[in-house]
């Protein structure tokens, strides 16, 4: 049986902790306004804050949510700062004991891992294996059912109070992502299971974490009973590679029909086997097994991006270092395709001049 952990509310509540919790929260971010007026009552707000977690009185405020393109619509909902402190804080005395049951072929949101090195991974397959299994899940966030996600985090987290403080956070999830959310039903289900609360927030520090946990099971099932040897997952993107088609059409079979215990689905049009030569799409890339292209989608999108960068900062809304800031950051994404001619051509251009005031 797999080891459990208790004890942790006490780690999780003591004020060091908190502090910590704190920093990781306020890092970028100290020039908020929310954040700023946090930290100008620093001690009393973590004491308050302690004091709320040690009664169990603390409850999740509302959420912002905003919608973004990256390069898919997406819902993105921002947790007070206070609770942010809170989900730091969780993820402190937590992280190392889920950090140690995921498997090296998952990159998202770990250290040391991330979407360079899961391109990396995926490259160096594809000069090994002719052909691919791509799959992505259909509605991943807005499906994460809150009972399956509960019993893999309990698990491992036996402490009660713990316990209580993760289904808070989970619930508070509770209706996001109604609106995005198109219900399936799957087998043994009636039609009350359609009343199952289910939804990550994206934004939240624990949405990031327990999406790898959820899906852990995927990567276990597929490394376990499937024996695949070449995989690699980025959140709910995953390849697998192999020397024939027919083991992989058998892979996906088995994984759709994993996929209803945690009920989630594939998109069935973007999950497909085919010949790596043709090329992945993968993380905003193309990837081949000699080279790898940016999606022409991404660099519109950024070229579209730093002429509203270049008008704001002619206006006098963003300063040259975080203009800069902005486009090198871009630069050192793209740097990982063969990309030269793009940035040559997007970057020979001159800055607008600063109208004066």
């Amino acid at each position: 049986m797999a080891k459990s952990f208790d004890n942790l509310y006490p780690q999780l509540t003591e004020f060091g902790n908190l502090y910590l919790a704190w920093r990781k929260a306020a890092r970028g971010k100290r020039s908020k306004p929310a954040a700023a007026s946090f930290e100008y009552n620093l001690t009393d707000e973590l004491i308050r804050l302690q004091q709320e977690l040690i009664e169990e009185t603390w409850l999740p405020g509302e959420y912002y949510s905003f919608t973004i393109r990256d390069p898919k619509q997406r819902l993105v909902s921002a947790a007070p700062f206070r609770d942010r402190v809170v989900h730091h804080a969780l993820n402190n005395v937590t992280e190392t004991i889920f950090e140690n049951i995921f498997i090296a072929d998952s990159y998202a949101n770990r250290l040391g891992k991330g979407t360079h090195a899961a391109l990396d991974k995926a490259q160096s397959l594809m000069r090994r294996y002719p052909y691919v299994l791509q799959c992505d899940i259909r509605q991943y966030f807005p499906s994460v059912d809150h009972a399956v996600l509960e019993s893999i985090l309990f698990r491992k987290i036996a402490d009660e109070p713990t316990r209580r403080l993760i289904q808070k956070i989970i619930h508070s999830g509770v209706g996001i992502h109604d609106d995005d959310y198109r219900m399936v039903y799957f087998p043994g289900d009636d039609l009350f299971a359609i009343n199952r609360p289910r939804g990550l927030p994206i934004g939240n520090l624990t949405s990031q974490i327990w999406a790898n946990v959820y899906l852990n099971e995927l990567d276990q099932f597929v490394k376990r009973q499937l024996r695949c040897k070449a995989y690699v997952r980025y959140v709910d993107d995953f390849l697998l590679f192999a020397d024939n088609k027919s083991q992989l059409w058998a892979w996906k079979a088995a994984i759709v029909e994993f996929l209803h215990a945690l009920r989630l689905t594939l998109h069935e049009k973007s999950s497909t086997v085919y010949p790596v030569a043709n090329g992945i799409p993968f993380l905003g890339f193309r990837l081949y097994p000699a080279y790898r292209l940016l999606k022409r989608k991404n660099g519109v999108n950024f070229q579209r991006r730093l002429k509203r960068n270049y008008r704001a900062y002619a206006r006098g809304e963003l300063t040259l270092n975080s203009l800069n800031q902005r486009v090198r950051g871009w630069i050192a994404h793209a740097g990982y395709a063969d990309t030269w001619g793009l940035r040559r051509s997007l970057f020979s251009r001159p800055i607008p001049i600063r109208k004066p005031l």
